[in-house]
């Protein structure tokens, strides 16, 4: 089955908008499901000169049988065959959906010279509704006559013009009139359509002189007519291959049906996917999706038809919306391929580049001023507002390298904050004037960085990453500061752990009455002094009181815990310290001379005194006085261990003795217990231990002495001293006599 044209009067002759047959057309073509896919082809020409063949052949599109069966149109078409009003129809056979749209002729011969209202206004929606627009020239036969003729080729070309102004000029004027109360448009492509009807077919002739014909008479004719066409002064410049492609098309004439056929056959197959790029309309901008076509025709002509006097301002306005867009997306393409900025966007991502800010305003600036040139000539709000757009989404797309940059540039400044600090330190300069130094030295640099990346199209605040910088470089300068403090509170710490623990070792050691004071006035000497050493030395940090308070705790905490942790490990050597004490005191006198065991020496109250002196260094290491409060622990033990009865035989007496025994506890009732270090059931049992491991050594002093009285016992008795001086005083007076 054939498909149909669906042939539509989309105007009536007397100006009449046919929105109803319009709406009927879209839904029986599907229109509006094509999206911006389908394409719109007017032909225009004057009165008689084969538009409608023309149209109905290439586009079987059949106007001539619908305007036959138009009853509206039964009374035209018996004055006259010529088309009446604006007709559109599908053109079969061609893809994408293509609509064809025929114009009532453009020489105003039928509704005379002075009436030119519709024919300007007929051009004028053509040319806002169509992809494409064919302009019929009625023949060539008097060209033809021209080319052969033997004058000069100047000559010639003034024939030319001469005979192209009597035939096709005036409709050529209206058109470009239209075209200049239209305002600039886009580049338009029209295919201009001439019928050969010369005895010697244009095919035949010379393919140099059609060359010449068709690109050196024709297109200067048509330069003639447009530079002829009154313009505003801004268009007085203007070239028409500045806003016009054009195709010259040499057709045979009607009468010849086969070869005309042939040659419509041809041509037919060009306009296929003619909105492709490469084809016909491949370059237009601006498309109403199909499923607006309706209303946009319908305010197109509304307002073409209120504005009879063509001041077309709100189409115009439109068409400039539509172009400028275009430009603007054609400069914004061009700057996201611009080979500078690309380089660049690269230069970025590997560190601070020189010169960006100037070096990105002047890329971007290219195309905003390429866009104002090409622009110019468009309304001015419509204009104004696309080059707001343009620029916008230029600055949005390029921000991110800005942002980029901005990242090198606080980067570098952090880095070099860095650097000046550690050399500022190095040369034992105070840590916070360093500090502040260093900061302002940075900061000026990322402020003068910034300025280097600023483009003069934007007002890009950088007070975030600003911020962000002063915050790193408080972070590090907070983080050497803490390193800083505490190296030098760990070279106080080990000084004080250097002056501590020799001297405290030594009078634990040799602990007596006044050890735990000697230590405590050692202690806060040395922490005194070492603090008062570390306040001048920390006082170049400039730290608030509170935190200096903290610091100078920590150091008293330290020192007071280096003394503490020696106490204790003094401690677990007390049972060595305590033979020790009892072997000095037991085995040497008080000139440190060794004891000898006569019998003159009494054993048992040495024993006592280095018993004695063990257990007061066992009380002196019972617990940790610091915190100067009494106890009475040398006094139990004393009392307990030393003139009480340390071992009970029975169980019963073991029980009765517990609850009377003040050892039998595992804390002392005056001291804490992280200040005890050896517990009263402890001494108790190391006092026990000690009496055993010691009491060998007093046995062998009491063999050794009475071995020496042995040795030394060679003396009678007394009474036999006696005896014997009694008797031998007897003797002694008997001799005598």
């Amino acid at each position: 089955m054939e498909e149909d044209c669906c042939a539509t009067q989309l105007i009536y002759g007397d100006g009449e908008f046919n929105a109803d047959g319009l709406d009927r057309f879209v839904k029986e073509v599907k229109l509006a499901e094509c999206g911006v896919s389908y394409g719109v082809v007017a032909i225009v020409g004057p009165r008689s000169s084969g538009k409608s063949t023309l149209q109905d052949h290439l586009f079987n599109s059949k106007f001539r049988e619908m305007n036959a069966n138009s009853v509206r149109l039964v009374s035209e078409l018996f004055r006259s065959q010529t088309t009446k009003g604006i007709w559109i129809a599908k053109c079969v056979g061609i893809e994408p959906c293509t609509i064809a749209m025929d114009l009532e002729s453009t020489d105003g011969s039928e509704r005379g010279q002075d009436d030119t209202a519709f024919e300007k206004q007929s051009a004028l929606f053509a040319l806002a509704v169509s992809d494409i627009v064919l302009i019929n020239i009625k023949g060539y036969s008097n060209y033809a006559l021209i080319i052969n003729a033997p004058q000069p080729q100047l000559m010639r070309q003034e024939m030319f013009k001469r005979s192209l102004d009597e035939q096709d000029k005036p409709f050529l004027e209206t058109f470009f009139q239209v075209m200049m109360s239209f305002g600039i448009p886009r580049k338009t492509m029209f295919m201009f359509v001439i019928h050969d009807n010369s005895k010697t077919p244009f095919q035949h002739w010379h393919p140099g002189l059609r060359k010449f014909i068709l690109n050196v008479l024709f297109s200067k004719a048509l330069e003639e007519i447009w530079n002829g066409v009154p313009k505003p002064q801004a268009y007085k410049s203007t070239r028409f291959s500045d806003f016009f492609s054009e195709e010259v098309v040499v057709m045979p004439s009607y009468e010849e049906k086969e070869k005309f056929k042939e040659e419509v056959a041809q041509l037919r197959q060009r306009f296929s996917h003619s909105i492709s790029p490469g084809g016909f309309a491949g370059d237009r901008r601006g498309v109403v999706p199909a499923s607006g076509f309706s209303f946009s025709a319908q305010q197109i002509w509304k307002v073409i038809k209120d504005n009879k006097d063509l001041d077309l301002h709100a189409h115009k306005v439109m068409v400039a919306t539509v172009r400028c867009e275009e430009i603007a997306n054609q400069k914004f393409n061009k700057l996201i391929n611009d080979g500078g900025w690309l380089a660049l966007k690269e230069a970025v991502q590997t560190g601070p580049v020189q010169g960006f800010g100037k070096r990105l305003s002047s890329i971007v600036g290219t195309y905003l001023s390429e866009y104002d040139i090409e622009a110019i000539y468009f309304d001015e709000g419509a204009r104004n507002s696309k080059r707001q757009l343009l620029e916008s989404k230029a600055l949005d797309f390029v921000y991110p390298t800005y942002t980029t940059m901005l990242g090198h540039v606080r980067s570098k400044a952090l880095e070099d904050f860095k650097v000046r600090l550690e050399e500022s330190l190095n040369k034992r300069e105070g840590f916070t004037s360093s500090v502040r130094t260093c900061t302002q030295s940075s900061m000026l640099e990322f402020d003068e960085g910034c300025a280097d990346a600023a483009i003069q199209q934007a007002n890009w605040d950088s007070s975030r990453v600003r911020k962000k910088l002063q915050r790193d470089i408080d972070a590090y300068a907070s983080s050497v500061c803490s390193a800083k403090l505490s190296k030098l509170n760990g070279n106080y710490e080990k000084q004080l752990s250097a002056s501590l623990t020799g001297p405290v070792e030594a009078l634990l050691e040799t602990s007596g009455k006044d050890t735990w004071a000697s230590i405590r006035k050692l202690l806060n000497r040395e922490t005194e002094f070492t603090i008062s050493k570390f306040s001048a030395a920390v006082a170049d940090f400039e730290l608030d009181k509170e935190t200096i308070a903290q610091l100078l705790q920590h150091l008293r905490d330290y020192s007071r815990n280096v003394v503490e942790k020696i106490a204790r490990e003094e401690a677990t050597k007390i049972m060595i310290h305590m033979k020790d004490r009892f072997f000095t005191v037991f085995n040497y006198n008080s000139d440190s001379m060794p004891r000898v065991w006569t019998e003159k020496v009494d054993i048992r109250s040495i024993t006592k005194d280095a018993r004695s002196a063990s257990m007061k260094l066992l009380a002196v290491m019972a617990a940790i006085r610091l915190d100067e409060k009494p106890d009475n622990i040398e006094k139990v033990l004393f009392s307990t261990l030393m003139d009480g009865i340390v071992s009970v035989s029975s169980s019963q007496d073991r029980r009765i003795g517990a609850s009377a025994d003040p050892l039998a506890s595992s804390t002392w009732e005056e001291v804490s217990l992280e200040n005890t270090l050896i517990t009263p059931v402890q001494c108790k049992s190391l006092w026990v231990e000690f009496k055993t491991e010691t009491e060998y050594s007093v046995i062998e002093a009491i063999s050794v002495q009475e071995a020496y009285k042995r040795s030394n016992n060679w003396l009678p008795p007394p009474w036999a001293i006696m005896v014997m001086v009694v008797h031998g005083f007897n003797q002694f007076m008997l001799l005598l006599k």
